[in-house]
């Protein structure tokens, strides 16, 4: 007798193993194949099986088998290859997934890193504006981020990407279902990051009418456009200061509400479209409309690399991703888990996080003498001061924290003077440092 381990069985059930099974490439798993036209072999699973001595051959693997477990009251087959199949699927998307370069192998860019490390572990920040050079590697590090993005529980299936638990982020369906008290199958899945591409139309956008569902079925259904795919996630847009008028004045109605209303074609939905908004854009392009540009919550500008060593350094390291992406992502694995783990362990602190009386009167104080419109100058710097404590370890902001954030969070709240002789970051930096107490050489 051999023993061979298939699987641990939760269930004392009799199996059946069907002769002249086959199975393709799946050498972890195994299951038998008997001689002769009908005979089987019952037999009972606890981690190991004993094997009979007049079995001849056994079958490659487990995903594509007939191997089915039957009920010895009532003989009922129910097959368990499902579960071999998804993980199969599961597994063949990360080997074909696209390559991301590692958010740890970046050189420079310091600005935009951490105004995104910021925006992770505090979401309602209220994304970035990130503004630079040609070929400076915006988009690289942007896309970068998925990587470190936490998982999230959602109604499974659900194309609008439903919590399983708040009613204010549940599509229609998932609502009416809540509050009849039923219960969602959730899963656990990373936030999702989703492109806006200049060339989108509005449907696309917004979504419309399931033109599949009225051809064959004869029935009005809407067709959930990339702001319910959005939803609890990114929105990316590249050369957003490109992007068309009617679809900017798309992105500032759900970017103000975190709803997307769509009445079209005899349909009339609302369902919620929060996301986190992050742009990058070059400035010799094209200015960016100031009612879009207020919506994200930190701006950073990028500068192309001067130093010849770092230069070339960013250029044996790109070199190395293209040609072996999967070595050059393992040689930074280490590197990436440590960012991740402190990542979440700020995520998990962000809470306890205190802001002393005196630091809030002194933000809006600088809001106020910086002449910023509203109040949302205030609110996000407060935020990202909170989540800057929380990424140093600290449960009480610092005026430290306050001057590492604040110049991310309102340059681009101030308005236009084209007679200025300073930037608006140094602008901002004056005003902090009078403010705050300190010399503003220092």
């Amino acid at each position: 007798h051999d023993l061979i381990y298939v699987m641990k069985i939760v269930h004392w059930d009799a199996f059946v193993a069907y002769p002249n099974d086959r199975v393709i490439n799946n050498p972890s798993f195994f299951v038998f194949s008997f001689p002769g036209p009908q005979s089987t072999v019952l037999m009972t699973f606890a981690s190991t099986l004993t094997v009979p001595s007049n079995v001849s051959s056994f079958a490659a693997t487990f995903a594509s088998s007939r191997v089915t477990r039957r009920s010895i009251s009532d003989g009922k087959r129910t097959f368990i290859s499902k579960a071999v199949a998804n993980a199969a699927e599961s597994k063949t998307k990360e080997d074909t997934a696209r390559p991301v370069y590692p958010f740890s192998a970046i050189i420079g860019q310091e600005e935009m890193k951490f105004a995104a490390i910021m925006n992770i572990i505090d979401p309602n920040i209220g994304g970035i504006m990130v503004m630079g050079d040609r070929g400076t590697g915006k988009s690289t590090t942007v896309r970068s981020l998925v990587d470190l993005l936490p998982l999230i529980d959602v109604v499974k299936d659900d194309p609008f990407m439903s919590s399983p638990t708040d009613p204010n982020l549940m599509s229609p369906d998932v609502l009416a279902a809540f509050r009849a008290g039923e219960n969602f199958e959730t899963v656990n899945i990373p936030i999702n990051m989703v492109d806006l591409p200049l060339g989108a139309t509005e449907d696309r956008v917004c979504g419309t009418i399931d033109i599949e569902k009225a051809l064959t079925e004869g029935t009005k259904a809407f067709e959930p456009g990339l702001l319910a795919k959005a939803n609890r996630g990114i929105l990316y847009v590249d050369e957003v200061n490109l992007l068309d008028d009617h679809l900017v004045d798309v992105l500032l109605d759900s970017a103000a509400s975190g709803w997307n209303t769509v009445e079209r074609e005899g349909i009339s939905i609302c369902h919620p479209a929060r996301f986190i908004l992050i742009g990058s854009g070059n400035p010799e392009e094209g200015e960016l409309r100031p009612q879009l540009l207020d919506r994200f919550g930190m701006h950073a500008q990028i500068k192309t690399v001067k130093l010849p060593e770092e230069r070339v350094r960013v250029v044996e390291e790109r070199t190395a991703f293209d040609t072996s992406p999967k070595e050059f992502r393992d040689k930074y694995k280490e590197e990436q888990d440590q960012v991740i783990g402190k990542l979440s362990a700020a995520r998990t602190l962000l809470p306890s996080v205190e802001v002393p009386m005196d630091i809030r009167l002194k933000i809006s104080q600088v809001c106020a003498e910086l002449d910023v419109d509203g109040l949302r100058g205030d609110l996000v710097t407060t935020r990202a001061a909170r989540a800057a404590a929380a990424y140093r370890e600290s449960t009480e902001v610092t005026d430290e924290d306050v001057y590492s954030i604040i110049t991310l969070c309102l340059r681009h709240r101030l308005r236009k003077d084209p007679m200025a002789t300073i930037d608006e970051g140094t602008k901002v930096l004056e005003v902090f440092s009078s403010v705050f107490g300190y010399d503003s050489e220092e």
